[in-house]
């Protein structure tokens, strides 16, 4: 197998959504290194660092979206979406974590199970276990929303889930783009959770058939049907290689050391996390952290040790015209909304 490096760093938190109880126990939290690179044979993008044995989800693990108005219009695509392609009757979510979207499907009438050994509710609609063939159970589509980038061997996994449905059926597959992080310089967006970093040509390398493959959520995720009979081994193309833009570092040394940006951060996930670290090894820390979430707020988050604060508390005592830092640029908006005039909100790596 031969690879190609494209990005390194050191130190990574394993989990940018674990939430701590004290800043000490957050800089303390476990850590692994980042060696993304290109394997020359599938084209495909990943961590050869990655060491699953560190990731252990629990219930401090908080990534939940849907607070925020741009999300919830993100889901109700992605619903439209499963409901044009699979229709309503005996649909699969795999890995359907806190059970958000599976509930959406649910309130709009359709019939779906749920699996996840690690959901917390008491839905009747969800086993707590793998979806895997000795179940007896398969769907006429199958829907996997954001598991696959954490997933080792993803093609691999795919075919395990394509023996468990009978090798029939269609798959939705929502994922990261590794395009959108390439062409934003988003260097904040790649961190150790994600072991694979998917770009939109490598699912039609991957699918012999796709019902559609597009780009959603302003970019940042792509959003995929296939059918999963036709799943194969993807083969790399020398003409869509995967390559990070010449300026990516220029870029996040700028961001990280110089003064862009201010001290306060909107966006206690995976993006501010990252953001965080990195400022605060360049010698620039970021003073404050808010978020809207209210199973974050008051807690700390890994690497940094930084307390998540409220809008109310985050804004307190802000001096008028304090720069804040929106880590996704989707919710710009609605943060200028909820913090007023007074404040100069800005997108990462707004001009």
């Amino acid at each position: 197998m031969t690879l190609r490096e494209l990005y390194a760093q050191h130190a990574l938190p394993v989990f940018q959504n674990r939430m701590y109880d004290s800043a000490a126990e957050a800089r303390d939290c476990p850590k692994g290194d980042m060696r993304l690179v290109e394997d020359m044979e599938t084209g495909l993008v990943y961590n050869a660092a990655f060491q699953p044995e560190l990731l252990d989800y629990d219930a401090n693990y908080q990534n939940e979206q849907g607070l925020s108005p741009a999300f919830r219009a993100h889901l109700d695509g992605a619903a439209d979406l499963v409901e044009a392609h699979m229709g309503r009757e005996a649909l699969v979510e795999v890995g359907c974590g806190k059970g958000t979207f599976l509930d959406l499907l649910l309130a709009r009438g359709v019939d779906v199970t749920g699996f996840d050994p690690t959901y917390e509710g008491n839905s009747p609609r969800v086993r707590k276990v793998y979806f895997n063939e000795d179940l007896g159970i398969s769907g006429n589509g199958l829907i996997l929303r954001h598991v696959l980038e954490h997933i080792p061997d993803p093609v691999g996994f795919l075919h395990r889930l394509a023996a468990a449905n009978g090798h029939k059926g269609l798959i939705y597959i929502e994922v990261p783009c590794f395009d959108w992080i390439c062409r934003n310089r988003a260097w904040f967006d790649i961190f150790y959770e994600h072991v694979n970093y998917f770009r939109l040509g490598d699912f039609a390398r991957m699918f012999g058939r796709t019902l559609h493959l597009a780009r959603s959520f302003g970019g940042q995720y792509l959003s995929v049907v296939a059918d999963l009979s036709t799943l194969c081994v993807p083969r790399r193309d020398p003409d869509d290689a995967a390559d990070l833009p010449a300026d990516f570092i220029d870029r996040f040394r700028a961001e990280t050391s110089g003064a862009q940006g201010g001290n306060v951060v909107w966006g206690g996930a995976s993006k501010g996390v990252i953001y965080a670290l990195m400022r605060e090894r360049a010698g620039n820390p970021v003073a404050r952290v808010i978020d809207i979430n209210p199973a974050k707020q008051g807690r700390f988050l890994a690497a940094t040790g930084l307390q998540v604060l409220s809008p109310e508390a985050g804004l307190a005592e802000l001096p008028d015209n304090s720069v804040i830092t929106v880590m996704n640029p989707n919710y710009l908006d609605e943060v200028r909304a909820m913090a007023g005039p007074r404040f100069i909100c800005k997108g990462m790596s707004d001009d």
